[in-house]
C-alpha cells in the first residue's frame, strides 16, 4: 500500500468532489440529479493552499452548479466574473470547464448567462447551440475534430442532440440543431462510443463496496451502482463518474484513456483494486463489511 503522504493530491481533497458527480451521463436524462446544487457559496477565513490561485471548493461549485443552477451562477458569478472561466478536474483528468457543463447538459440559459460574463465558448457550446456555420467551419479547419469526446466522454454529436431538450425552444433553435444533427451525422464519426463489455447483475455485485488505502477517514473510494445501473467510482461514500469495463476486472473512468482501474482477486474473490496511471500506482484494499447500494 502507498504511504499516504506519497498520495497525489487530488486523491486527498477534502472537498469531495467525486461526491458531485452522481452519474457519468451520455445524455442530459439524469442531469437533474448529477450535481449538488443546494450548498452555499463557501466562505473560508484565511487563504487557500494554492493561493493566489481560486480554493478549490469554489471552483468545484461553480462548475458544478453551471449543469443545472442559474440562480447560484448568477450569484457567484456576478460577484466574480472570472469564475464564468472556471475548470475542474472530476477525476483522472476529466476536465470540464463552466461553460462545458452547461453545454453538454443542454442549458441553454446558463451557457449565454456565462459567456456574457466572459467564458469561452468552444466547439461542444456551438454544437449545444445548434450553430452548424461556427461547428462546420472548425471541422473543415481542423479535420477530425469532430471525433473528440467532450466531458466525460460525450461526444459532439450527443451535445447537439442535449441541446434540443431545454424547454422553450423556438422552432428555428429546434430546425438549427436538427440541421447540425444532420451534417455531423452525415461525418459518421461525430459520435464514437468508448467500448463497454457487459457485465452481469452478478459481476457487478462482486465489485461493489467500500476500498481503504489509508487510515484517514477520506482516504477510500466506493464503488456503486448509479442511476442507469453502471458501476460509479466515487470518493469514499459517494457515487462519481462511471466506469467502463475493457477486459476482465478491468476498467477505465469515465472514458479516461491512460488510467486502468483494476480489481484484485483471491479465489475468484474481490479483495480490492490497484489504479494505474502513467506516473502512479495506488491500491486499495477492499472492506468485508461494506455494501454498495443503488442511488
Amino acid at each position: 500500500m502507498k504511504n499516504q503522504n506519497s498520495i497525489s493530491r487530488r486523491f486527498a481533497l477534502k472537498s469531495s468532489v467525486f461526491g458531485l458527480l452522481a452519474v457519468s451521463i451520455p445524455s442530459v436524462v439524469f442531469a437533474k440529479n448529477m450535481v449538488s446544487i443546494d450548498q452555499k457559496p463557501i466562505i473560508k477565513e484565511g487563504l487557500s493552499h494554492g493561493y493566489p490561485a481560486i480554493d478549490d471548493d469554489i471552483v468545484a461549485q461553480v462548475v458544478g452548479a453551471s449543469h443545472s443552477n442559474l440562480e447560484k451562477i448568477k450569484t457567484m458569478v456576478s460577484a466574480r466574473p472570472e469564475l464564468s472561466r472556471a475548470t475542474w478536474d472530476w477525476g483522472f483528468g476529466d476536465w470540464e470547464t463552466a461553460i462545458g457543463a452547461a453545454s453538454h447538459v443542454g442549458r441553454r440559459d446558463i451557457a449565454q448567462f456565462l459567456m456574457e460574463h466572459g467564458a469561452r465558448p468552444d466547439i461542444f457550446t456551438y454544437a449545444m447551440l445548434g450553430a452548424l456555420p461556427a461547428v462546420k467551419s472548425m471541422i473543415e479547419a481542423q479535420p477530425g475534430v469532430q471525433t473528440i469526446a467532450g466531458p466525460h466522454g460525450i461526444s459532439l454529436l450527443q451535445h447537439v442532440k442535449n441541446g434540443l431538450r431545454f424547454d422553450g425552444l423556438t422552432q428555428k433553435q429546434k430546425n438549427d440543431n436538427q440541421a447540425l444533427i444532420d451534417y455531423l451525422e452525415s461525418l459518421g464519426n461525430a459520435d464514437i462510443q468508448v467500448e463497454n463489455m457487459a457485465l452481469s447483475a452478478l459481476e457487478k455485485e462482486r465489485y461493489l463496496g467500500d476500498y481503504k488505502y489509508g487510515d484517514g477517514p477520506e482516504d477510500g473510494f466506493s464503488i456503486k451502482l448509479n442511476m442507469r445501473d453502471n458501476l460509479s467510482f466515487g470518493k469514499l461514500g459517494n457515487f462519481g463518474g462511471m466506469l467502463y469495463r475493457t477486459g476482465v476486472d478491468e476498467f477505465i473512468y469515465n472514458a479516461m484513456p491512460t488510467v486502468k482501474i483494476v480489481f484484485n482477486k483471491e479465489s475468484n474473490k474481490v479483495t480490492g483494486l490497484t489504479i494505474h496511471e502513467p506516473d502512479f500506482t495506488l491500491t486499495a484494499k477492499k472492506m468485508d463489511e461494506s455494501l454498495g447500494s443503488k442511488q
